[in-house]
């Protein structure tokens, strides 16, 4: 069973996934499939106020470039309302 809240690609999709009696749980193929996981790929477990959050581990080479443009060309961080 999924829920969708909107109809783009940006609005969060509600999916349901059932515990088996080991413990393990299938993330849906269409979630796989939007966040590129891959089969043995780490996946960090995070639970606060009963809610538990599934965070896929991304390597560095992953993560380059994601905070270009936050420091000025003084070396200075920008502020948030000097970015747009």
């Amino acid at each position: 069973m999924s829920y969708n809240f909107g109809g783009d690609d940006t609005v969060t999709r509600v999916m349901e996934a059932i515990l088996s009696s080991k413990f393990q749980l299938v993330i849906p193929k269409a979630v796989r499939d939007r966040l590129g996981l891959k089969p043995g790929q780490r996946i960090i477990v995070l639970e606060k106020g009963g809610v538990i959050h599934l965070v896929p581990e991304r390597s560095l080479a992953a993560l380059r470039g994601m905070a270009r443009g936050t420091v000025a060309a003084d070396g200075e961080l920008r502020e948030k309302r000097d970015r747009y």
